[in-house]
């Protein structure tokens, strides 16, 4: 079994350089898919369960699907809640068997926020699992706007708050369809300059290829949550399967034809935050 916690995976990459992908997941067909991509990178990988996934399917049954492909996976798996918006969301995640809890507070005051995530921090390491945070609001296109990460408040979140991880606003946009964005690395470099923990994007699908890849191996980050881009591949490749066929009803067989195209455009995702 090689489920493990989100600390046992980014500390390895904050001191190597490199990052490793939160990649949001849908259902077990994705989830398959980025555990089989990972297993050909030879890489560890995040699977995510966020709000969109929950509302199909309880937070147990995720836990247990998460828990079933990390022991037959040969790389570690980290079974990742995002935006939990509550301490309730949180604690059945962790009683679900989830190894790492994301508490999303960017909407609060600031000492809400912390005050909130110290304690969701403090239930999570008892339990030994993992804990990320979140300073500043990552927006989402066509939605709410984004506002940045304060370094100096980044600074105290961090040290009050205890978490292993920490997402910041740095020009990164939720559900962006192109690459078109690009982030702040002189807000990033402040940041870094007054933190020591492990720094999240979310929104990662936003950011151009060549500076996913510069900042995985030149900075703090060593997080990149990734969702539309694959929900966009695997959404392709569906349609394909649909269309191939019209007279095919077997959902069953048309979800098998999803599988190695999603495994290889996740493939080309995780290289990119490899170490040279």
């Amino acid at each position: 079994m090689t489920l493990v916690t989100l600390k046992d995976v980014l500390q390895p990459a904050l001191r190597d350089g490199y990052a490793v992908a939160g990649l949001v997941t849908l259902g077990w067909e994705d989830m398959r898919a980025y555990v089989a991509a990972a297993e050909a990178e030879g890489c560890p990988v995040i699977l995510q369960a966020g709000p969109s996934c929950r509302e199909h399917t309880p937070l147990p049954v995720l836990g247990a699907m998460f828990r079933n492909l990390a022991e037959g996976a040969s790389v570690p798996v980290v079974a990742h809640l995002d935006h939990g918006y509550t301490a309730e969301d949180c604690r059945i995640a962790i009683d679900s068997g989830f190894t790492s809890v994301m508490f999303d507070g960017s909407r609060k005051p600031l000492a809400e926020n912390i005050e909130e995530t110290t304690a969701i921090a403090a239930m999570a390491h008892a339990a030994g699992v993992s804990c990320e945070g979140e300073i500043g609001f990552v927006g989402y296109s066509g939605g709410e706007n984004s506002a940045g990460t304060d370094p100096e408040e980044a600074a105290r979140f961090a040290r009050e708050t205890g978490v292993d991880a920490m997402a910041i606003s740095v020009g990164n946009v939720h559900l962006q369809q192109d690459k078109q964005g690009g982030l702040d690395e002189a807000r990033i470099r402040a940041i870094e300059a007054v933190t020591e923990v492990p720094l999240v994007i979310h929104g990662g699908s936003g950011v151009p290829v060549a500076q996913r890849s510069a900042l995985a191996r030149g900075s703090a980050i060593c997080k990149f949550n990734i969702g539309t881009e694959l929900r966009m591949a695997f959404g392709q490749a569906l349609r394909k399967a649909v269309d191939r066929d019209p007279n095919r009803f077997d959902r069953v067989q048309i979800l098998k034809e999803t599988h190695d195209p999603l495994v290889a455009a996740t493939r080309t995702v995780l290289r990119a935050f490899k170490s040279v």
